[in-house]
């Protein structure tokens, strides 16, 4: 007998019968069960393999395990792991092992094929040091004639008591709105086919119990078309999982061609929502794209200037983003021709002469003179029609002849995977890049891909590798440059993107009291670090709503911070204010932006040495007497002291509390008015 092979890191462990004759079973994917001899995994392996009799009309397929690629010759009657074909013919897969499987460092790689249909797949899981698993297939065309891919998944399965089901939707300006409801028997799927991420998507699509005390969640780490479902078919294995989301004809593998699928992310937690964003936190922290050194605070000038842009008023920006403590300045849309609103000029990445006659130095010295970083806005991926480059080069845009899309803000979306047009955005990049010796990039992307189309061969799947492509080729020859991904907000947050970028622009909308929402389940999925939260004028410009300045930054404080705001109309006291809350900031960011994130009766980050929590009033509270909160997360026998390190006037209790008290009894809480902060520090007494 083949012994089963068990994944296990961090209290989390992925068991798998590999005794063939197919792809690796799964019989367990959530908590850790421990140290098992022989027989007992046995026991694991058998108990999950039980099928139900053809005799009561059920499918003849093992409950309780799984393939890592199902399909109807295992009887599974769900979506298969895999589906294609060659010109129509064998559409259903028998998928044999071929080959030992390879298991090293928690590492296992399996290899099966389809002799008869020409078709090979290579099945690869990773589980890392935090519990969390990267899974990816491979799929080879060993046939004589083409092989059209329609989908490649990677999913595992859910056990019975994942009842509830946990996702996200949004728009423009309001990303991210949590929506949860019960998981029955069908399909619970969001798929997105938008060309980009989408202003809707869910970060992670999570299943859990009816506490939520144990859940289990995926992240398809792909920045276009793509799928996360959760299935639950009656009388077979539930699934979770999903994949990029392929139109037809998009993946058509000639003779030794290969197709791999973006790196599906899967992790199970025992400690609720907290400890699933934990886990990805340190999986993505260990990245070695990871930014390391202290994010620095950013002003960015858009809501300031828009499209105006004045040497004269923009290095008074510059004075006063010195003054307050800002250390990198961002010069937004409007510096190439004709720019002087969204309808033209995008495409045509030099710097205007009428505008910037001596180029954008006068302003880069100055930035730099105050010690201060430069960054500099494009939107590669786009052109308006009414530019120079749409104008020379009508046939990059990404279209059927004779068939442009629909436009959008005047844009159409350019090829990127047609060569010369990656080749000219490298080089008109690479150029401002080197000439100004910029330090950061915010890269912009402000449509969705509506009909991309090339000769009428759908092509998101193509452009969406070209950018990457693109993103990879400027990244190592600037190794030090650091690039925003904006997707007018965050219309494109996902961990394809974050692998070649420095940070998500979270939202279009600076308006607080949402914005304490956007980033709180933005955190789910992304550490703080890598979200970009300003503060904005009041009132907000995407919302009109205003709100007092000590919540605006006091909401701002978690995240990666920055300004967005014509601090030249601020007061002196307003100027004063925000100097210090950069103080505090720079103070703080080495807690916020390392430590793990916790959301109880109040929102904190939590080290072992230090946390900070935020008390924001977001609404008219019912009760007049003051709240009573817990602080968890905190070593339980250790003594600390709370303090109010910023937000409104407050008394706070006096004295010492171990961490196990502050997380069982807590403390109370002054009472705030709507749309009031406090920030408070704990350290150690």
């Amino acid at each position: 007998m083949i012994e089963p092979v068990v994944l296990a890191a961090a209290g989390a462990a992925l068991v798998l019968d590999v005794a063939g004759p197919g792809l690796p079973r799964v019989v367990h994917w959530g908590g850790d069960p421990g140290p098992l001899d022989d027989d007992g995994l046995r026991v694991l392996v058998e108990a999950a393999g039980g099928a139900i009799p053809s005799a009561v009309g059920g499918p003849i397929q093992p409950v309780g395990s799984m393939p890592l690629l199902p399909t109807q010759w295992d009887g599974y009657a769900g979506r298969p792991g895999v589906t294609g074909d060659r010109a129509g013919h064998w559409p259903y897969l028998r998928l044999a092992l071929d080959g030992p499987v390879r298991v090293d460092n928690n590492q296992l790689v399996a290899e099966a094929v389809d002799e008869t249909a020409g078709v090979r797949v290579r099945a690869e899981i990773r589980l890392d040091a935090h519990g969390v698993l990267q899974v990816r297939h491979t799929l080879t065309n060993s046939g004589t004639d083409a092989w059209t891919v329609a989908a490649l998944r990677t999913l595992l399965p859910i056990p019975e008591q994942a009842t509830e089901v946990l996702d996200f939707t949004g728009r423009w300006g309001l990303e991210r709105v949590p929506q949860r409801r019960p998981l029955g028997n069908g399909t619970h799927a969001r798929e997105s086919r938008r060309g980009r991420t989408g202003h809707d998507a869910t970060p992670l699509l999570i299943v859990g119990d009816g506490t939520f005390s144990q859940v289990w969640g995926v992240h398809i780490a792909w920045s276009g078309g793509h799928e996360e479902y959760a299935e639950r078919i009656s009388g077979a294995t539930a699934v979770l999982g999903g994949g990029e989301l392929l139109e037809a004809g998009e993946v058509r593998l000639e003779p030794g061609a290969t197709y791999t699928t973006p790196t599906g992310w899967f992790a199970w937690s025992g400690d609720g929502l907290d400890g699933l964003s934990d886990r990805f936190h340190r999986a993505i922290r260990d990245r070695p794209s990871h930014p390391r050194t202290p994010r620095p605070l950013t002003l960015n000038v858009w809501e300031a200037v828009y499209f105006d842009h004045d040497l004269g008023r923009l290095t008074k920006l510059a004075d006063l983003a010195a003054r307050v403590g800002v250390e990198r300045f961002v010069l937004d849309d409007g510096w190439f021709p004709r720019r002087r609103d969204d309808t033209a000029g995008l495409g045509d990445w030099t710097v205007d002469p009428g505008v910037w006659p001596d180029g954008l130095h006068p302003l880069v010295d100055h930035v730099r003179g105050h010690g201060m970083r430069f960054g500099l806005w494009f939107e590669p991926e786009m052109v308006n029609p009414d530019s120079r480059l749409a104008r020379d080069h009508p046939d990059w845009i990404l279209a059927t002849p004779g068939r442009l899309p629909r436009e959008h803000r005047q844009q159409h979306v350019l090829d990127v995977a047609r060569p010369e047009a990656a080749e000219y955005l490298f080089a008109r990049i690479d150029a401002l890049v080197t000439e100004y010796q910029l330090d950061y990039v915010k890269w912009d992307h402000n449509r969705d891909l509506l009909e991309a189309a090339r000769d009428g061969v759908a092509g998101v799947h193509r452009q969406t590798a070209a950018v990457y492509d693109l993103l990879d080729r400027i990244k190592a020859s600037h190794p030090g440059l650091e690039i925003e991904s904006c997707a007018s907000g965050g219309g494109r947050v996902d961990l394809g993107i974050l692998a070649r970028t420095d940070r998500v622009w979270t939202s279009d909308s600076n308006d607080a009291l949402d914005r304490q929402q956007i980033q709180r389940w933005t955190t789910l999925l992304l550490p703080p670090e890598l979200i970009g939260s300003h503060v904005g004028p009041s009132p907000a410009h995407t919302t009109g709503r205003s709100a007092g300045l000590a919540f605006r930054t006091a909401t701002a404080l978690f995240g990666h911070a920055g300004i967005e705001w014509d601090i030249s109309t601020c007061t002196e006291e307003e100027l004063d204010l925000l100097r210090d809350w950069a103080t505090l900031y720079k103070r703080l960011r080495s807690v916020l932006h390392s430590g793990r994130p916790v959301h109880g009766d109040l929102t904190g980050v939590v080290t072992d040495d230090a946390a900070v929590f935020v008390h924001a009033q977001l609404d008219n509270p019912t009760e007049l007497r003051p709240r009573r909160v817990r602080l968890p997360g905190l070593a339980p026998d250790r003594p600390y002291r709370i303090t109010r390190c910023w937000g409104e006037d407050a008394e706070l209790p006096d004295g010492t509390l171990t961490g196990r008290a502050l997380a069982t009894v807590g403390i109370q809480l002054p009472r705030l008015r709507p749309e009031q902060a406090i920030v408070l520090e704990v350290l150690p007494a």
